[in-house]
């Protein structure tokens, strides 16, 4: 797993989001954006996390922050846990592994004593000029907002 880190300038990538529409990293030049991993939608850590951006995305904008989910889900799937909380912001299907993969987020993981690969739940705050200022690699589910607001 070869992680992006701070300082490292994000390569340009696209996806579909949870609608079909291709996102971009380049949509959001000039714009900080928060764009967090996270292994599987409708799941008890991943819905606590990203319910937590979604109640706290309006100060999260107030900081100048724009939100991005990716998981390996597919659009369907997005799609269903977008509308099930009213999540305000995109989340990428990213069935594919681009996105993963350009961010390195992909690699060995343990549960319950198995090994296995999987999505590292991570979240990477990007520039305006795609540079990285910051990376959340020990993810409070029930707290992120205020790791990114810190």
């Amino acid at each position: 797993m070869n992680m992006l880190k701070v300082g490292d300038k994000v390569p340009e990538f696209s996806s579909k989001d949870q609608d079909g529409n291709t996102i971009s990293l380049s949509d959001y030049k000039g714009k900080r954006l928060a764009i967090f991993f996270y292994p599987r939608a409708n799941t008890p850590g991943c819905t606590a996390e990203a319910c937590n951006l979604r109640d706290n995305y309006q100060l999260l904008q107030e900081q100048g922050l724009e939100i991005l989910g990716v998981s390996e889900d597919s659009e369907k799937k997005q799609a269903n846990f977008k509308n099930k909380y009213d999540f305000p912001y995109p989340l990428l299907a990213d069935e594919d592994h681009t996105v993963i993969k350009t961010f390195g987020v992909w690699g060995p993981k343990k549960f319950m004593g198995k090994e296995y690969d999987g999505l590292h739940r991570t979240t990477f705050v990007i520039d305006g000029e795609g540079v990285i200022e910051k990376v959340i690699e020990k993810v409070k589910t029930k707290d992120h907002a205020a790791q990114l607001l810190d």
